[in-house]
C-alpha cells in the first residue's frame, strides 16, 4: 500500500490574537485562532459581518499583523519579519483578488495586468507579453487594448484574476470575489478559480454566499473572532443544512 505524502503547509496560524486599540481600551477581533492550510487546498472563509474574517484575511495577506501568536507563511514567521522582507514575501508568494477589482481606469487591460511587474524591473515588452498570455488564460485576449469601462463587471473580474497571477503566486487570496456579480457570471468566475486550483495554486477566499462556498473543498467559519467550524465542504453542507444555519 502506497502512502501519499501530506502536502507541506502553506499557512500555519498558531494561537493568533488581534486587538484594535480604542479610547476605552483594546477591542479583541480575533481570539486564539489556529489554522493550517496545505499546498493545493481550496478553502472558503465564511462568517457573519463582524466575525473577524476580513481582519483574518488582511493578516493572511500580510496587510496587517497579529497582536500575538504566529503566522507562518511558507515556513517563514511573518510576525518576525521587517516591512521590506514582508513586502518581498507578499510579492513572491501571494496574489490578491479584491471585490472592487481596483483596476486603473485610464490604463488598458494589458497594462493593468502588467502593472505589478513594473515594480520588479521587468522590461516593458516582456511584461506586456506576459500580460497578454494571462488575458488569454482568462478568455480576454481580444480585449488587451480596451479600457476597464469598456467591458462588463464579470470581465473586469477576470482581468483582476489575471493581474493576481502575474507574479506566478503560489497562493491566491480572494475577498468576496463574486459579491457584485450575477449568478451566471459568479459561476463562471468560480469555475476559473477551480481551474487554477487544479493547476496547483492554493486558494483562500472570503464569501458570505453558501453556493459560492460549495466550490471550495473546505469551509472555515468564524463567529465572534473564533473559528467555530472547519470541515470538508460535503460535511459542512450536511451539517449546516441539518441545523438550518447559514453564514
Amino acid at each position: 500500500m502506497t502512502i501519499l505524502p501530506i502536502p507541506a503547509p502553506v499557512i500555519e496560524i498558531l494561537g493568533l490574537y488581534k486587538d484594535y486599540q480604542t479610547p476605552v481600551g483594546p477591542f479583541p477581533v480575533l481570539k486564539e485562532v489556529n489554522l493550517i492550510i496545505h499546498a493545493g487546498e481550496f478553502v472558503a472563509i465564511m462568517g457573519p459581518s463582524g466575525s473577524g474574517k476580513s481582519t483574518f484575511m488582511n493578516i493572511l495577506g500580510c496587510l496587517d499583523r497579529p497582536t500575538s501568536g504566529a503566522y507562518v507563511l511558507e515556513g517563514q514567521d511573518v510576525a518576525q519579519m521587517d516591512k521590506d522582507a514582508t513586502a518581498r514575501l507578499r510579492g513572491q508568494a501571494l496574489g490578491f483578488v479584491f471585490q472592487g477589482f481596483n483596476l486603473l481606469p485610464r490604463m488598458s487591460l494589458e497594462d493593468n495586468v502588467a502593472l505589478p511587474l513594473v515594480y520588479c524591473g521587468i522590461p516593458k515588452e516582456e511584461r506586456r507579453r506576459h500580460a497578454r498570455t494571462l488575458l488569454a488564460k482568462v478568455g480576454l485576449e481580444d480585449y488587451a487594448a480596451s479600457l476597464p469601462n469598456r467591458i462588463s463587471g464579470g470581465q473586469q473580474h477576470r482581468v483582476a484574476i489575471a493581474r493576481a497571477l502575474v507574479n506566478t503566486p503560489r497562493l491566491i487570496l480572494a475577498d468576496e470575489p463574486t459579491g457584485n456579480l450575477d449568478s451566471h457570471t459568479s459561476e463562471e468566475i468560480m469555475q476559473l478559480f477551480s481551474a487554477l486550483n487544479r493547476e496547483g495554486i492554493t486558494i483562500v477566499l472570503v464569501t458570505h454566499e453558501p453556493d459560492i462556498a460549495l466550490h471550495a473543498e473546505r469551509q472555515v467559519r468564524f463567529l465572534d473572532g473564533r473559528i467555530v467550524h472547519d470541515a470538508p465542504t460535503h460535511a459542512s453542507t450536511h451539517h449546516f443544512a441539518a441545523s438550518g444555519t447559514v453564514c
